[in-house]
């Protein structure tokens, strides 16, 4: 408890980086003899964690031939060029990126796509996107952006946070309580893979998407009152939408046509997906199933992409040389993905931070702090079952806006599990909608990666950011507590107390 106590104040205080806090366990747990080396190490690259990294590296491909850049500029054209509508477009495009690459890249990436089309409205006099001087003054030189800006700026962030709790890919949290899970749970019966995440999560996702363009629109936008002067001003943008369309067009020009290289890109990376959700998906056999000798994991389908990425060259032309007197290349072909991209743009100290917090979750329960948590919350064991899920998904909402996801995700999940087991509840009734709510970070910077991008790139004040997150958080906090109690039990119908469960 010592020990995760002072990781935890690191963590939430960053007097050392995240990463480097992380690697404490590693020569702690051996000398308070808790852990061996062996043991400690082992927390760190664990299926879940190569199966994260391989993830990284997979959406690292899709950014190396910007594919992600042509599937966002294409939905913006296809959704239209008013200011609504681009506002939806950005919302909707950024959301479903973020499912499949980080939610870090995704904002990073839609930035300066935003920033642009404002760019456009602004030199058309259709919006106008700055504030004036007299109600925030420049700092350094730099105009702060107006509501209407604002809002396109809080709707990519919050629409990254989102879109990544869509699939067990989508952030390092959602991997990170599977983990957890698993390693306290290891025969557990109900399993925190690919297809049960995936149709947990989607529908959430899906509605918490259009509530966060309602919101946005409402708050920053003038939807429902007609007369204000916001109101009227997008209304005039609308009639510029032809030139906004051209602008985009314009950007969408400058890439060509589809190349070889994403077409390939975008095959493996369908591949992978079709891997993960037919693994062992429950309804039916899996191809999994019938390697039936040792277990296979998700890590092995994200890695043999991984592989694949790297073995394939990023032109056709080799077919041309598979002669049996040549031509033969005289040189060697770039691959679908290069090893110093990987290495510039993955960030490796996620995998750390997983660990860290996957060593001190096994410390807890072999150290016997875990049990004595459960025991002092024994106490719950008269709550309805539904007043625990409110608090649990609560906490875990209150507390990521302070601090880090991960981190988070990595001291309020071992508590959870020991909480169900004391008062006899499915651990997955607590784990899954906690877990999940430990992403849902919308009222500070530092509260997740995409806050903090978004309020650097356009220098937003916290206070707006604060402001802005209050209906974000209210119906994100609304919408778990219904899918708790409507797609849960559609997914993982069992609310008994499992025998897998008591064994420990």
């Amino acid at each position: 408890m010592f020990l995760i106590l002072i990781c935890c104040f690191y963590w939430i205080t960053e007097c050392i980086p995240l990463y480097v806090t992380s690697l404490m366990p590693i020569f702690a747990l051996p000398a308070m003899q808790i852990l061996s080396s062996e043991r400690t190490c082992q927390n760190y690259f664990k299926d879940t964690l190569a199966m994260f990294l391989g993830s990284l590296i997979v959406a690292s491909a899709i950014e190396y031939c910007n594919l992600h850049k042509r599937l966002a500029l294409k939905t913006i054209l296809l959704v239209g060029c008013s200011p609504r509508r681009l506002h939806i477009g950005l919302i909707c495009v950024t959301s479903f990126i973020s499912m499949w690459i980080s939610n870090s890249a995704t904002t990073a990436m839609m930035c300066p796509i935003v920033k642009a089309v404002l760019q456009e409205l602004e030199t058309n006099q259709v919006l106008e996107i700055w504030m004036p001087e007299d109600k925030e003054p420049p700092i350094e030189g730099k105009k702060h952006p107006s509501r209407i800006s604002m809002a396109f700026y809080f709707g990519i962030a919050y629409a990254s946070t989102i879109g990544g709790c869509g699939t067990l890919i989508g952030t390092g949290t959602n991997l990170t309580f599977k983990g957890l899970f698993e390693g306290r749970f290891p025969d557990a019966t109900d399993k925190i893979d690919f297809p049960h995440f995936l149709g947990w999560a989607m529908p959430m996702v899906v509605v918490d998407t259009v509530l966060l363009f309602l919101s946005l629109q409402i708050t920053h936008l003038g939807l429902g009152r007609p007369d204000s002067p916001t109101a009227q001003e997008v209304s005039r943008g609308a009639q510029a939408a032809a030139t906004v369309r051209a602008a985009v067009m314009e950007k969408y020009s400058e890439l060509g046509p589809m190349s070889r290289h994403e077409c390939q890109v975008l095959f493996w990376f369908m591949a992978m997906i079709a891997l993960l959700f037919t693994r062992s998906p429950g309804f039916m056999p899996g191809w999994a199933d019938f390697f039936n000798a040792v277990e296979i994991k998700t890590s092995g389908a994200v890695m043999l992409t991984v592989v694949a990425l790297f073995l394939f060259p990023m032109t056709c032309f080799y077919w041309a040389h598979l002669k049996p007197k040549g031509p033969y290349p005289t040189q060697r072909e770039r691959a679908l993905l290069t090893w110093d991209f990987v290495h510039n743009h993955v960030p490796w100290g996620l995998v750390f931070l997983l660990g860290g917090g996957f060593a001190l979750a096994d410390a807890s329960q072999e150290s016997g702090m875990a049990k004595l948590l459960g025991e002092a919350m024994s106490g719950l064991v008269s709550w309805p079952d539904f007043a625990i899920q409110v608090a649990a998904v609560s906490s875990g909402i209150f507390l990521t806006n302070f601090s880090a996801n991960v981190p988070i995700c990595n001291i309020l999940i071992p508590i959870l599990q020991e909480l169900a087991v004391a008062i006899k509840m499915n651990p997955i009734m607590l784990v899954f909608p906690a877990g999940i709510a430990t992403s849902m970070a919308f009222h500070l910077p530092v509260g997740t990666p995409p806050n903090a991008i978004v309020a650097g790139y356009a220098g937003i004040k916290s206070k707006y950011m604060a402001e802005a997150g209050i209906l974000p958080t209210i119906f994100t906090l609304l919408m778990l507590l219904v899918n708790v109690q409507t797609m849960h039990y559609l997914i993982y119908p069992s609310r008994e107390f499992p025998i897998w469960a008591k064994t420990y």
